[in-house]
């Protein structure tokens, strides 16, 4: 409950709406008290009197207050919209700000489908306990004193039966809740579950019809999804035993009231008036509880979404600016690793990097190569600080990383990553995505210089063609030049190219090797390759094996001292030199 009571902090800038709800719900339960009473006057002075005028004077407040208490109700509803919406838009604008903050770390703990469920699923569970709040928490408890307080008043020998009532009432309501809380836990989690394996599918649709692994994925989807069902089912199961239980009692209550109110009446110390009233005021009394117990489900669902939704709220980004960390205005582009040591989790886990040292001068092309797994992605998520060193330092003109700015760093860093996420909106939007202000000529230049401009005129639209979601209308060769040309267009002091040409055929790879020479001179350039082909060129080239260097030098160097990179070149070019 304490994250819960943290989560409801969110509906402190709208505390009038609140208010102004509450004390609405507080006349809705005055009027409709008076209901019973009036209808009391009306069997006990008016029918039974036969007094006409006042049966119709009576009938008319009971008008006018059923018609006061819709009014009130009306008005308690707009005011606690109000209340809960802009309340669950706020926290979900927080959420998503906290997650923005997060640095590559964090993320790695929490798959798409959790934060989605928590975005969406479990800030719904928690708006829908607000919004039932506002609107009955308040009605609840109000109608239950009122209504026993006049019972008591009227007739204390009748009112005594709620004496037997209500600890049978709140006994089996606390054990609905304690048997029923952990449920809506696991109803939460199931749903969380699922969602990862729907989004997860969905991305990966291609990849499941071309390994024919439909029937796969269908058993995989309908096992999360017999488990939410089993959950969801025991739930409402428990429901459905519950409330007929309560009801029962309500109607035990109503038999006894009759029957010793019909005592009463024949003795003469009770009317038939009274006895009407004491049923609605049952009823009254009553229901606030059923009610109570109906929204115990949704306050535990509640509470457990409350703990999820602090999880996050609660991360610490792993990566983030120190109090003094130093403002960068300019950059040369000299990256020194000192001694650097990387392992994704500090818990001792197996190093990814190892004692790697190597110097970038300003506008030199530095080429990373070595197999799958030797740790070339680890290496340069360090520079721009995806990341930070596990041991040693990562310095750029001097300075330790970790002691600048993150967002002056990054602004002076291009990266074009193996994986080219595109996003929904035009091909010029995703090219200008780092620089929202760039002129058509920059977008034009930027993709020129990344071969794109050839197949981005290609379409009807031009620059203006919509991008499917993730760039699904476009090839994997077209989304990796618009993710190089969006690189390129922000001018970076270094420049990042992980992979970024792995789906391009080898005549565009030279055509775009050839425009970034010219763009590359005045930037320092990390170029990870696949093909060695990509690579001769650089000024240096770093041979990694086994998150060590194991090689440092031009191509013509490492032909005479390195063994592992002559057995690179010689598979993929042999001896002649030429691209296989």
């Amino acid at each position: 409950m304490n994250d819960f009571r943290r989560v409801l902090k969110y509906l402190s800038p709208y505390r009038k709406e609140a208010i102004m709800a509450t004390i609405l719900l507080a006349l809705v339960v005055v009027t409709d008290l008076s209901i019973p009473r009036l209808v009391q006057v009306i069997i006990d002075q008016g029918v039974a009197a036969g007094d006409m005028p006042l049966i119709i004077r009576t009938s008319l407040l009971m008008i006018g207050a059923s018609v006061l208490s819709a009014t009130f109700m009306v008005g308690n509803t707009i005011f606690a919209v109000r209340a809960s919406k802009g309340f669950e838009a706020d926290l979900r604008e927080s959420l998503f700000k906290k997650i923005q903050t997060f640095s590559f770390g964090n993320l790695d703990d929490f798959t798409t489908g959790q934060l989605l469920t928590r975005l969406t699923s479990d800030i719904n569970q928690i708006h829908m306990i607000v919004l039932m709040g506002l609107r009955m928490f308040t009605r609840a408890p109000l109608m239950f004193i009122g209504s026993v307080s006049i019972m008591f008043a009227t007739n204390s020998q009748l009112a005594s039966i709620m004496f037997v009532l209500l600890p049978l009432t709140i006994v089996l309501v606390a054990i609905f809740v304690r048997i029923v809380q952990p449920l809506f836990t696991k109803v939460q989690e199931r749903l969380e579950y699922m969602n990862q394996v729907l989004q997860e599918n969905l991305s990966g649709i291609r990849v499941v019809k071309s390994f024919v692994r439909r029937d796969h994925e269908n058993q995989k989807f309908e096992g999360a999804n017999v488990e939410l069902y089993g959950t969801s089912l025991r739930v409402t199961q428990l429901l459905s035993v519950f409330f007929p239980i309560i009801m029962a009692l309500l109607n035990l209550g109503t038999v006894a009231i009759i029957y010793y109110g019909g005592l009463q009446v024949f003795e003469g110390t009770a009317s038939v008036g009274q006895i009407m009233a004491f049923i609605n005021y049952l009823f009254s009394t009553m229901f606030p509880i059923l009610m109570l117990s109906m929204m115990a489900g949704q306050v535990s669902a509640a509470t457990a979404s409350s703990r999820r939704i602090m999880q996050i709220l609660d991360s610490e980004p792993e990566v983030q600016d120190k109090p003094d960390a130093i403002a960068l205005d300019e950059m040369k582009g000299r990256v020194v690793f000192e001694d650097v040591a990387f392992s994704y989790r500090d818990d001792g886990g197996d190093p990814v990097l190892t004692d790697v040292s190597f110097t970038a001068e300003p506008g030199e092309t530095v080429a990373i190569l070595g197999s799958t797994g030797s740790g070339k992605s680890s290496l340069i998520n360090l520079i721009p600080r995806f990341y930070d060193v596990s041991g040693g330092r990562v310095t750029i003109d001097g300075v330790d990383v970790r002691d600048l700015r993150m967002d002056d760093l990054r602004r002076h860093v291009g990266i074009s990553l193996q994986e080219a996420v595109l996003f929904s909106g035009t091909i010029r939007d995703n090219i200008r995505y780092g620089l929202p202000d760039a002129s058509d000529e920059e977008v034009i230049a930027a993709a020129k210089a990344a071969q794109a401009h050839e197949f981005i005129t290609g379409f009807p639209e031009g620059y203006d063609t919509m991008v499917g979601q993730r760039g699904v209308n476009l090839s994997g060769g077209q989304k990796q030049r618009v993710a190089i040309a969006r690189a390129l267009l922000v001018r970076p002091t270094i420049l990042i190219l992980d992979d970024s040409t792995s789906a391009v055929d080898v005549e565009t790879e030279a055509l775009i090797e050839e425009a970034l020479e010219e763009l590359m001179k005045d930037r320092t350039s990390f170029v990870i390759a696949q093909r060695i082909s990509t690579v001769l060129k650089a000024d240096k080239i770093i041979v990694l094996d086994d998150g060590q260097v194991a090689a440092e030098g031009n191509h013509d160097t490492l032909m005479e001292t390195s063994p592992i990179y002559r057995e690179i070149y010689e598979s993929q070019l042999g001896d002649g030199g030429e691209v296989q």
